[in-house]
């Protein structure tokens, strides 16, 4: 594809979805500008991006500090004069029972999933607000869109990137800005590997997870993108999409019966302390 001269930030570029974006993006002509705090990954993913004929940058931030997202927000925009794309996509993942929680360990998952992407939009929308144009996309998940029992600290971050981005979606029109939130289901990535698993049996969640038949990153990064083109406030694959409108509206006791059973199975991987 012909290069063009934009650019775009993806915070947690390094792996997973952010890497696969990147390199959609790249392939796509826009320069990349790859932040996370995880420099090696960071860099290979630069490198890779690079060997398939694309322009890449790596960026070491940690989105949970508010100066660092403006200083390096900033330092890409007058450096390029513009800002195409912002994707807050950087985020943790938590399982376990609230009552086993802290709150050191909420205060942890939300400086990331919570923080991270408003200390992302505080620095990319007044610049965007400035020059007319732009995207913004927020990783959110499925999860942000119904109940996740036994991930309620993820959940409860992933219904506030929904929340948050939907309204802004709206008030940003204005501005000529668009903003979408991105709702992937389960997409094989390490979030989960590296997920914080408490009081339970983290390797019995994943392999739980992996029966899902997760989409690959690559997949998920071209639809999102198709997403993001179609200017769509929530960006989510529709069967699973149309089956949690459908449990939620048509079937609510189908649907309670299925997080019952949630609460069952994540039940059998806890670790008594």
């Amino acid at each position: 594809m012909p290069s063009s001269n934009q650019v775009g930030i993806i915070t947690g570029g390094a792996s997973g979805i952010g890497r696969a974006i990147g390199k959609e993006l790249a392939r796509r002509g826009v320069y990349v500008m790859l932040a996370d705090k995880n420099a090696e990954e960071g860099e290979n993913a630069v490198q890779e991006i690079q060997a398939q004929g694309g322009n890449a940058r790596f960026i070491k931030v940690d989105v949970s500090d508010a100066k660092q997202m403006h200083t390096a927000v900033h330092a890409v925009y007058e450096e390029f004069g513009r800002l195409d794309y912002m994707f807050n996509n950087a985020g943790i993942s938590m399982y376990g029972e609230v009552y086993d929680m802290t709150l050191e360990h909420w205060e942890r998952i939300m400086n990331v999933n919570v923080w991270g992407v408003i200390h992302g939009i505080q620095a990319a929308y007044p610049l965007m607000k400035q020059q007319g144009f732009g995207h913004i996309a927020n990783t959110a998940s499925a999860t942000g869109l119904g109940p996740s029992p036994t991930a309620a600290a993820y959940a409860t971050t992933k219904h506030a990137i929904v929340g948050l981005t939907t309204s802004l979606h709206y008030e940003a029109e204005a501005f000529g800005i668009k903003v979408s939130a991105l709702c992937p289901a389960f997409v094989d990535t390490s979030i989960f590997e590296r997920g914080e698993a408490i009081s339970m049996d983290k390797a019995l969640i994943n392999e739980q997870v992996k029966k899902q038949k997760p989409m690959s990153p690559e997949k998920f990064a071209v639809f999102a993108l198709k997403g993001l083109e179609r200017n769509q406030p929530i960006v989510c694959p529709m069967p699973l999409r149309r089956t949690m409108d459908i449990f939620f509206t048509l079937f609510p006791s189908v649907h309670r019966k299925l997080m019952r059973l949630v609460c069952r199975v994540a039940r059998k991987a806890r670790v008594e302390a």
